[in-house]
Formats: C-alpha cells, sequence, structure tokens
C-alpha cells in the first residue's frame, strides 16, 4: 500500500548522526601499502604460498600500528581451511528408459563435479526430473520444487531467474536484474536442500553472461571450496551444466518438448515434472589440503561494543601466473592491494577519530580469486555474531581513474544501506550512478556477497566513470585500459605516476558511511520482498530485544 510505502521511505532516513568533519585518508598509507603487497617481494599473494606469509605478518603489523586490537579472541588470525578437489576418470552422462539411450561426453557435452570431500562420486540409474528455475522463494510464494520430493534424483534447471528476458527492472524477480535465485551456486544450493543427489543447468549463454567455453574452462580444472566439518557431504553428490542442443536431446528422449517446458517455467505456480528416464555417472576426487587465514582486526566500541559494523577486503592474488614478456608474478596491485591499503588508512582514520559507538570490525579476506572462499568461511564460521552486525561494506580493486562525479551503485534499492551511501555522497557533491548491466548478477560475485547470503545487510558500490576530467568518455576508456590490459596479468603493477585523488575521494566515503553506522542506534534492513529479508529477520529475531 502507499502508507506503507512512505512509511518504509521515512524508515528508509538515517537518524542524524553527529556531523561528521571530512576525514583524513592517509594517502601516505594508501601508497606504502599498496606499494609494499604489490611488490615482487609477496609473489602475487597467492594462498598457502610463501606470500601469504609475508601478507600475513604484514598486515599484522599494519593493524597493530594503526592501533586495532587482535579480532579473533585475541589472535589476529582466522584459520580458513580449504580444499582443492580435481575430477578424474569421468564417465559419460549417460540417459537410459527414454526413447533413446544418450550418452554425454564430458567437456563437450556436459562438466560435472563435486564439493564432497571424498575419493569417489556414483550416481547411478537417478531419475530425472525438470525442476524449472530450481527456485524456492516463499517470499515471492514461488516454489519450483513444490509437491515433489527429488531426494536421491537428478535435477535439471535452467539459469538465470524467470523474467531475466523482461526489457525493464520490474518483475517478481526484478525483471532483467538478476536476483541471487539467478545465479548457478544458488541452484547447487537448493538442490541440495532439497536432497537431490545430482543437479544439471542446461546452459543457455545470454541468461549466463557467458559461452560453453567459459562453463567448460571454469567447470574441468581443479574445483576449490572452503572445508566444512562434514566433508559437504550435505551436498548434491554430483554438480554441473549441460550443453543446450544435449538438454533438448534429452528431453525429446522423455517424450517432452524442452522449449516448451522452458516456457512453462517461467509461470508462477509451475509444478516439477518427472522426465522418466534415469542418469548416471561417476568419477575419481583428487584432494589437496591447505590451510589459509583471513586477518582480523577491531576497534571496540565505545558504548555498544557487542554491535559490529563490518569492512573487509581480500588480499589474496593469482601469485604466479603465465608470464607475459618474462614476468611470471601477477602482482594484484588494484586487485586487491588497494583495497588492503583501504582497510588499513581506514582502521588508521577511525582509531585518530576515537572509538565509535559500535564496534569496528576490519577483516583481510583470503582466497577471493578462488571463488569467495575466505569470505565465505566467515560468513559460515563469523567471529562475531552476525545478528549483532549491522551492516558494512567490502572494497575490491579501487580505480585508479582520478576524482569522478559519481559512484557506480551495484544493485541500488536492496537495502537501507543506500541512504547511508547517498547520506556520505552528498557531503561529497557526488551522486549515484545506477550499474549498467544489472543482468550480470555483480552483486553475487563479489565477497560482501557471503555476508548478505547470511542475512547482513552489505552495500556495494564502485569507483564512478564520470570523471572530473574528460567525464564519461574518459571514465570509460581508463575502465577498458584496465581491463584489457593489467586485469588479472602480471602488467597489474603498482605505479608511482598514479593520481591518488579518485581513491582518496572513495575511502573518504567507505569511512563515512560506516563511521555512521558505527555512531548510529539503527538496525538497517533489507528492503520488504528482497530475497534476504527473511534471513534477516529470523536471525535477528534470535536476539533479545533486538531492534527492529
Amino acid at each position: 500500500s502507499m502508507r506503507r510505502l512512505i512509511l518504509a521511505a521515512l524508515l528508509a532516513t538515517p537518524a542524524m548522526v553527529a556531523a561528521q568533519t571530512a576525514p583524513q585518508i592517509s594517502v601516505d598509507t594508501l601508497k606504502e601499502v599498496t606499494k609494499t603487497l604489490s611488490s615482487d617481494a609477496f609473489e602475487g599473494r597467492a594462498p598457502g604460498s610463501a606470500g601469504e606469509e609475508k601478507t600475513l605478518a604484514y598486515l599484522q603489523q599494519q593493524f597493530q600500528k594503526a592501533g586495532l586490537k587482535p579480532g579473533n579472541k585475541g589472535q589476529w588470525l582466522q584459520d580458513v581451511p580449504l580444499v582443492e578437489i580435481t575430477a578424474k576418470d569421468v564417465t559419460p552422462l549417460t540417459i537410459t528408459g527414454g526413447k533413446t539411450p544418450l550418452s554425454l561426453a564430458y567437456g563437450p557435452d556436459m562438466v560435472v563435479g563435486t564439493y564432497r570431500v571424498t575419493p569417489h562420486i556414483d550416481v547411478k540409474d537417478s531419475d530425472v526430473v525438470f525442476a524449472g528455475y530450481g527456485i524456492v522463494a516463499p517470499e515471492k510464494g514461488w516454489n519450483d520444487y513444490a509437491g515433489l520430493d527429488v531426494k536421491g534424483k537428478t535435477v535439471v534447471v535452467l539459469i538465470n531467474d524467470p523474467d531475466w528476458q523482461t526489457q525493464g527492472l520490474t518483475g517478481p524477480f526484478n525483471g532483467r536484474a538478476m536476483t541471487y535465485y539467478g545465479r548457478w551456486t544458488y541452484k547447487y544450493e537448493e538442490a541440495a536442500r532439497q536432497g537431490a543427489a545430482a543437479v544439471l543447468i542446461v546452459h543457455q549463454t545470454e541468461p549466463a553472461a557467458y559461452g560453453w567455453n567459459v562453463v567448460q574452462s571454469s567447470n574441468t580444472g581443479a574445483a576449490h571450496v572452503a572445508d566444512a566439518a562434514n566433508g559437504h557431504m550435505d551436498d548434491t553428490a554430483a554438480h554441473g551444466w549441460i550443453q543446450l542442443d544435449k538438454a533438448r536431446a534429452l528431453f525429446a528422449s522423455a517424450g517432452k518438448n524442452f522449449d516448451s517446458l522452458a516456457a512453462a517455467a517461467k509461470v508462477k505456480g509451475f509444478k516439477p515434472v518427472p522426465l522418466g528416464v534415469k542418469a548416471s555417472v561417476s568419477f575419481d576426487n583428487q584432494i589437496k589440503k591447505q590451510i589459509s587465514h583471513n586477518v582480523v582486526g577491531i576497534l571496540p566500541g565505545r558504548e555498544a561494543p557487542d554491535e559490529y559494523v563490518l569492512l573487509s577486503a581480500h588480499w589474496d592474488h593469482l601469485g604466479r601466473c603465465t608470464p607475459v614478456n618474462g614476468d611470471d608474478i601477477c602482482n594484484g596491485a588494484v586487485d586487491n592491494a588497494d583495497g588492503t591499503a583501504a582497510l588499513v588508512a581506514l582502521a588508521e582514520a577511525n582509531v585518530k577519530a576515537g572509538a565509535p559507538r559500535r564496534s569496528m570490525v576490519f577483516v583481510a579476506l583470503t582466497a577471493e580469486e578462488s571463488g569467495l572462499l575466505g569470505s565465505a568461511y566467515y560468513g559460515e564460521n563469523p567471529v562475531y555474531p552476525l545478528a549483532k552486525t549491522v551492516g558494512g561494506a567490502n572494497m575490491d580493486a579501487l580505480a585508479m581513474y582520478g576524482p569522478s562525479k559519481d559512484v557506480i551503485v551495484i544493485c541500488p534499492g536492496k537495502s537501507q544501506l543506500d541512504s547511508y551511501l547517498t547520506a556520505a555522497l552528498k557531503r561529497q557533491g557526488r551522486t549515484a550512478t545506477p550499474e549498467p548491466t544489472p543482468e550480470k548478477g555483480f552483486y553475487y560475485r563479489s565477497d560482501h556477497f557471503s555476508l548478505a547470503k547470511h542475512g547482513v545487510p552489505m552495500v556495494y558500490f564502485e569507483t564512478g566513470q564520470n570523471l572530473v576530467k574528460g567525464g564519461l568518455a574518459a571514465g570509460q576508456a581508463a575502465a577498458k585500459d584496465y581491463e584489457e590490459n593489467r586485469y588479472h596479468a602480471p602488467s597489474d603493477e603498482y605505479n608511482p605516476a598514479w593520481d591518488w585523488s579518485g581513491v582518496q575521494q572513495d575511502v573518504a566515503l567507505y569511512y563515512m558511511l560506516s563511521r555512521d553506522l558505527a555512531d548510529s542506534r539503527e538496525w538497517p534492513n533489507w528492503m520488504p520482498g528482497d530475497e534476504f529479508r527473511s534471513i534477516r529477520d529470523k536471525s535477528r529475531a534470535t536476539v533479545t530485544g533486538a531492534a527492529k
């Protein structure tokens, strides 16, 4: 109702917190930390390497020097157990019991793997079911598994969410924009919750946002996961993707039409369809384990030390990589030595300003490059209770474009944190630009998401491209130059000629936003209808006398 909308708008305006003086973000700290972490001595900061040991020692020293306290029960480090699983001797995926038996080859026709930390996987004569988009969203009254027990079965699902072909951003799943329900990770997780033995996603280039080549290269080498006490035995035995033409052949063999069932799956009230055929696939797993680490520091709050605002940045990069002109170290200066430097500079600035009302937690995360694993492990094993974590932000690859008139907000309108960002931008005389490609689901592909999925509101914005010098054209050219010439390459190196004024401006924004949150009494929530809202409401309900 309109009244509810107005009420929501009122709630979304932050209570006036003590007006802040513009923070003094030390450019010297930003430069020094970025230069050190991205130097060849740190060998590209790969988890488990000598570069990790150097990085951990350096960050502990920097956090201590900034005036933080060790954040993990008197320790600076949180152990993050990592597992590398490589599927070997993968059999074809066979489909039997239909009009024609099918055999799908590993690589060209299908890819398959597991998160189970076990030496052998055998899916045998498992009943195949089509479960539409594989979504269970009670807040939208949507359940693609309704009325069907899929225990031990193989579930075939579609990528993205049901309204991805909509032009605008309105619809049950935000139209063209992707929600978490559209991501492949969600499809795997939901199939596991439903007890399926295997889950296969049908690949389609447009809704996936990449071709089969990306699916194949990303799913045929080693897979990395953060370990779990149960070795992920509650996951599906197998998960993977199949080519579109093979999906059509599978459905035809079952006497069904793929295109008409895929169209039916877009409509609310869709019920899963047993296909009457059986799937089999087996493979061995080569397993390697190692321990990496997150670095955790805290600035204890003055009045509410058991309420936490979280800032994070991943310290890891690719280590040694494919040589270019004899250089085989991927230094990761922008990705993400500068974001880690910003974490140190923010710790320094906040300590200098004196303790805020609430505690501030600073986490340097590992294994982002292997699939957000350090943050995923923190989300599953939080050092501070997530129900008492107010919200926060993550800094990844702060762009060296010089000062901009705007920032690009990823998934605007998800939570009430937007109003904190708006207030901070206003103090800088800058504006928010909505992301240009909401269909790519970038919100779900960065470390802050590992907290969001457990209900903690996280705001995500990137360096704006409307530059003070040269406008949008200059900003887009700079972004393209980085992406094509330095991203994930040995040339992502520290450059003494960089103009830090734009980064300084962005770090000041993170300062104001997080400091306002740390000085506030509010508990900003996700907007009504957001996919993380009910998770947060349940989590906050566990806290006695929790503010709604």
